[in-house]
């Protein structure tokens, strides 16, 4: 089933969302890859506040290419989730409440998704370019130094990605293979 759904996620929406289920994603979105995921993690480590709210945040996972004339990015494809997964988490159980990517997550992620009534999505690999029409606006937040692992805010409107874990901690990649055997 098709859903539209729009940031911020909450345990609510989280509530109405299956493993499987086609979504079309609107709102503010936060990108950030090891890098950034590594430089958040220190922060919290020497209890500096974050530079972002990661209340019921979202999280994309992805690699961008510099912005075209007009645009404001370039290719925006999902990047491996397993890179994040040490630090997956912990910002879960600080509030974010989303993620997207592409790939599996170790056992120690879905157990945080379910903890925190959170979501894992994933969006088409290797549709980067097309994907990055979705995105309307981008804002560097910081840690610019990074380049392409920077910290940004973007803007979606109508981004394509499916219900990978949901808060029950079913798993698609699990019972599609299981779908494929039988």
């Amino acid at each position: 089933m098709d859903k539209q759904i729009y940031t911020p996620i909450t345990s609510e929406v989280t509530a109405q969302l299956h493993a499987g289920d086609y979504v079309y994603l609107s709102g503010r979105l936060y990108v950030a890859r090891d890098a950034a995921h590594k430089r958040l993690t220190e922060a919290l480590e020497r209890g500096e506040e974050l530079p972002i709210d990661l209340k019921d945040a979202t999280i994309y996972y992805m690699g961008p290419s510099p912005a075209r004339e007009g645009r404001p990015i370039g290719s925006a494809g999902p990047t491996t989730a397993s890179r994040m997964d040490k630090y997956a988490p912990r910002l879960m159980d600080l509030g974010q409440k989303a993620m997207i990517g592409k790939g599996k997550r170790t056992p120690e992620v879905i157990d945080a998704i379910v903890r925190n009534q959170g979501v894992y999505f994933a969006a088409i690999g290797g549709a980067g370019a097309l994907l990055s029409k979705c995105i309307k606006k981008s804002k560097l937040i910081c840690y610019g130094d990074l380049g392409a692992e920077a910290l940004l805010e973007i803007e979606v409107e109508n981004l394509p990605v499916i219900v990978v874990v949901d808060r029950e901690g079913n798993n698609l990649y699990e019972t599609a293979l299981e779908a494929y055997r039988s």
